[in-house]
């Protein structure tokens, strides 16, 4: 059993929804978000962080597009856990995505739970959390709302859009939607759409949240429940995907958890019990349960080639954003397969491309570890598409 402590939790993510830790950008009832469900959806906020600064021409920004239990907090210290942000061995000063060089934009998705519309947010017409009244949301939503966000900024072309796993779906929506509006773009571990083994593993965390009794069919904050124990079942499932056979034998292998010898119980006898036990727990302190829900579904309706009868080179015919593709030969969540796809698609569509297949054995979520290939990757390929962009060095003057 996972034991998590109800007072404090959700009610802490629910604040957030309503009154984040960020810049917040509102749109009103004359600017809605015209969804893929059909649903004009108004009004609408954005909560986003940003970090460096904005060049004259407006030339150097780059987006950064978090994954499914990602936020804004890319780079700074997060409001809720007090730990560093979630990319900061990529993002930050002298990094390769240069805080010094670069003007850095990251936004809550739409459907999140740290300040963007979703359904932890009140809803206007009801003065209520939206709950399950919350417009399903796909990737494309997304990228729409971020559109919305750059248009504030008044920024024509980005300079780069970059992102793993979700995120990088969002990369290659991106650049099939707005190829005018994204100079080169970064897709890191991930796939042109969900495969069905992917939706598999969502669904049963989906069971797993909807089968605690507090649910109450996504209205527990009005009732002052929160269902902890499910989401942390859900949050314990799909870690062990982003994980490989290799790192969790380096990390854990059979030892036990504080003890010398088994309980003969159903305790945390082993050591990778208590870790899966601790990610749920904490996980729950800073996630809402029907987000999870919904960026799961928005996640597993990504087809990106079916927007295009089927072709995923049609997505990106002849489009003249720079391409960088990455992937990790431990990952079977988003396997180097899904990559290559996305790379013959580009090179079917004339695009220019360069991928990079990194050899290392800490499976999906290596893109968000201290991968010194993938730094490397990420900081050369920027420093290339900067000089045919014209940038001034992080030097030089900006």
């Amino acid at each position: 059993m996972v034991e998590l402590g109800q007072a404090t939790l959700g009610h802490a993510a629910w604040r957030e929804a309503d009154a984040p830790h960020s810049d917040v950008l509102h749109l009103g009832l004359d600017r809605p978000l015209a969804m893929d469900s059909g649903i004009a959806l108004a009004p609408l906020k954005i909560a986003y962080q940003t970090y460096g600064r904005l060049n004259a021409d407006k030339s150097n920004a780059i987006l950064v597009c978090h994954a499914l239990t990602g936020d804004q907090h890319v780079a700074n210290v997060h409001p809720l856990t007090g730990k560093p942000g979630w990319w900061e061995t990529m993002v930050g000063p002298g990094k390769p995505v240069d805080t010094d060089r670069y003007f850095i934009i990251c936004s809550n998705v739409v459907g999140g739970c740290l300040g963007t519309t979703g359904p932890a947010s009140t809803n206007p017409a009801t003065g209520k959390p939206y709950g399950l009244d919350m417009p399903m949301v796909t990737i494309r939503d997304m990228v729409r709302a971020q559109a919305m966000l750059v248009d504030h900024f008044g920024i024509d072309q980005l300079f780069c859009v970059i992102g793993g796993s979700m995120g990088g779906m969002q990369v290659l929506q991106w650049a099939a939607s707005y190829p005018d509006r994204v100079f080169s773009a970064i897709p890191i571990a991930a796939a042109a759409r969900h495969s069905s083994q992917n939706i598999a593993f969502h669904e049963v965390g989906r069971q797993a949240v909807m089968a605690d009794p507090e649910w109450a069919a996504g209205r527990y904050f009005e009732n002052g429940k929160h269902p902890t124990k499910g989401l942390a079942v859900a949050r314990m499932a799909a870690h062990i995907t982003y994980l490989s056979d290799e790192a969790l034998h380096r990390k854990f292998g059979r030892k036990f958890q504080n003890r010398a010898a088994p309980t003969f119980s159903f305790d945390a006898d082993f050591q990778i019990e208590s870790y899966l036990r601790h990610q749920g727990s904490t996980f729950v302190e800073r996630f809402d349960a029907n987000s999870y829900l919904y960026l799961t579904r928005a996640m597993d309706y990504f087809d990106l080639a079916a927007d295009y009868d089927g072709s995923l080179a049609r997505a990106f015919q002849r489009t003249r954003t720079r391409f960088c593709v990455a992937s990790f030969t431990s990952d079977w969540l988003f396997p180097t397969s899904a990559s290559r796809a996305i790379v013959h698609a580009l090179n079917a569509g004339g695009a220019s491309v360069s991928f990079v297949e990194i050899e290392t054995d800490k499976g999906h979520d290596a893109f968000l570890l201290d991968v010194p290939e993938l730094l490397a990757t990420t900081s050369g390929f920027l420093e290339g598409a900067a000089r045919a962009r014209g940038l001034a060095s992080a030097k030089g003057p900006r």
